[in-house]
């Protein structure tokens, strides 16, 4: 197959980033990369253009690298709290994802984050301290501290504030007695008009 030298204006995945001199099919580029506007051929015009093309892709991942590694010292120093619903045995109903995180991060401390830059192991099923790693730049990581507690309150803390309560008995006597007799013959009466009634 004839091949086709062509210079991305955009990152494409699988194939490069902006301003990498490719080769690729001749098909794929006449027919997909050029009226995308993902890639342009290669000419003496365009060579010149793909200069400053790199000098603001370096520009912008310098930028880009700088506030990551800011974001990362701030984010290492903040602890996270997710409040979550659990059973009676404090076991979690659910799991807690990156998407859940990232929608804490976004709601507690204002911080938009893709969560496929929160890396998980496997989702989270307990309450307690985590440790989760996030993935912000491909040269900075850091780890974020997450709290997760449970919204409803645990059965320790609810059966210990039911014995302040004084607990109620009932009190019968000779004429609570002789008023619920009283009651039950009046309603077999009643049933038996009804059937008198409707024959």
């Amino acid at each position: 197959m004839p091949k086709s030298e062509v210079i991305l204006i955009k990152n494409v995945v699988g194939l490069g980033g902006e301003s990498d001199h490719v080769a690729v099919s001749a098909g794929y580029a006449r027919n997909f990369l050029i009226p995308q506007g993902l890639a342009v051929p290669v000419t003496q015009g365009n060579k010149k253009w793909v200069e400053n093309l790199r000098k603001r892709r370096s520009e912008r991942e310098a930028q880009e690298l700088s506030t990551m590694s800011e974001l990362a010292k701030s984010l290492s120093a903040v602890t996270l709290t997710l409040a979550v619903k659990t059973g009676d045995d404090g076991k979690v109903f659910g799991s807690i994802t990156s998407g859940a995180i990232a929608d804490a991060l976004k709601t507690q401390l204002d911080v938009a984050l893709d969560k496929r830059k929160i890396h998980l192991e496997k989702p989270i099923h307990t309450l307690g301290e985590h440790e989760v790693e996030l993935r912000l730049h491909p040269d900075v990581r850091c780890s974020l501290k997450l709290v997760v507690k449970s919204s409803n309150p645990l059965p320790e803390v609810a059966a210990a504030a039911a014995p302040a309560e004084a607990p109620k008995t009932e009190k019968r006597g000779k004429r609570a007695a002789a008023d619920a007799d009283a009651e039950a013959p009046a309603t077999k009466g009643s049933k038996g008009s009804k059937t008198e009634k409707s024959k």
